[in-house]
């Protein structure tokens, strides 16, 4: 697919659809749910559609990284071990997807996804600030790096959310600190990922920089945000992504069987 296969007000959607999935994602995650869905409805194949994605999700990532990291929002320093096996997992990660199906993890990431939302909602306490760090540096970095980055390479959806989890759980930071070192992880295993759907030739440029630049604009509107209103924005965002999350990917996998049941008894 070339800059001529794709119209113009197609392309303007694309770039509206970036722009917010890009704040969505950069608050609490889940941006690639929206952006996956356009881009298979504009005639890309899932291969496609996830090496695209990845694109656009890097220039989201990095966008909001970099505001956080000028806002010594982050610790870089503290975060080398984490970062590279995150970008090690995002990598083997987008090459077995390349070669096996998705199916299970798609029967239970609507599982795992809303168990998130139910946390955060059930426990309006947690994050308000920094608590005891419950694993050190080699452990976190196996769990949340290199776990939850296998994750975003192998599907994706909801990896900020499953970082920010690891960081207020696992590390004791508070929400918005978690938050801003989530989306360093997220840029980490989005290029790592990016990386072998090139390679693969799996990357549709005309549709990715177009989006990119959308998410560029949306995720430095989010970063911001996040530093301003803190928990009180992130908590509610996080538990409302997370259902709608959960929905949308139940009924990606069980929508007929949904509608043939309301149909029979109704």
């Amino acid at each position: 697919m070339d800059w001529l296969a794709v119209s113009p007000p197609v392309l303007i959607l694309l770039f509206g659809v970036a722009v917010f999935a890009g704040f969505i994602d950069s608050i609490a995650g889940g941006g690639g749910l929206i952006t996956l869905p356009a881009l298979l409805a504009v005639g890309l194949s899932p291969a496609q559609t996830l090496g695209t994605n990845k694109i656009q999700s890097v220039g989201g990532s990095f966008s909001a990284s970099l505001y956080f990291i000028r806002q010594r929002a982050v610790d870089l320093g503290g975060q080398k071990l984490t970062i590279a096996m995150t970008f090690l997992g995002s990598m083997t990660g987008a090459i077995l997807i390349q070669h096996l199906q998705a199916g299970l993890l798609r029967q239970i990431l609507p599982l795992l996804v809303i168990g998130i939302g139910l946390y955060f909602l059930l426990m309006p306490r947690i994050g308000e600030e920094d608590r005891q760090r419950r694993l050190s540096a080699w452990p976190f970095a196996l769990v949340a790096g290199c776990g939850v980055g296998f994750y975003d390479g192998f599907f994706g959806p909801g990896a900020g959310s499953f970082y920010a989890l690891a960081y207020v759980t696992l590390s004791g930071f508070n929400l918005a600190k978690a938050t801003a070192h989530a989306k360093v992880l997220n840029f980490t295993s989005n290029l790592g990922g990016l990386i072998l759907f090139m390679l693969a030739g799996k990357v549709v440029w005309s549709v990715g920089f177009v989006m990119l630049a959308g998410q560029i604009f949306g995720a430095r509107l989010g970063a911001r945000m996040v530093l301003t209103k803190g928990q009180k924005l992130i908590r509610p965002m996080i538990v409302a992504v997370s259902f709608l999350m959960s929905l949308k990917l139940l009924y990606d996998s069980h929508g007929a069987d949904i509608m043939l049941w309301l149909a029979s008894h109704w």
